[in-house]
């Protein structure tokens, strides 16, 4: 699961960055548009799978302390719903969101200084 998260993190900074190059320094609302949304779904995707990963753990956690002879091997995580197994928790939790809420603070900075760079030469 902390593979998937890394593999995640590492196509959202790759596509946008291809975006911006492939833009051809001509920013405009729908390359913006596609980069807030691409980043919007690796955010969910991220969390999604920092969900299943601490679903998981909690499930571990608890045959662990079972006896032997009680153990069903079931791998059912539905009794986790607490907080700290929500996916909202998961989607802002501190080592997703600053990633995610950096690349759209950096997006929107890009933007703004692409269009005042167009403003100025024209």
């Amino acid at each position: 699961m902390s593979t998937n998260s890394f593999l995640i993190k590492g196509w959202s900074i790759t596509i946008v960055s291809a975006l911006f190059i492939f833009s051809d320094n001509k920013m405009n609302e729908r390359i913006l548009g596609i980069a807030v949304l691409s980043i919007a779904v690796f955010w969910y995707l991220n969390g999604y799978f920092l969900h299943q990963e601490r679903k998981f753990r909690g499930l571990y956690d608890k045959v662990r302390k079972l006896p032997e002879n009680q153990i069903d091997f079931s791998m059912s995580t539905k009794e986790f719903k607490k907080d700290e197994y929500s996916l909202i928790s998961c989607i802002f939790g501190k080592t997703i969101w600053p990633l995610y809420f950096s690349i759209i603070v950096m997006i929107i900075i890009i933007q703004y200084i692409a269009e005042s760079t167009v403003a100025n030469t024209v």
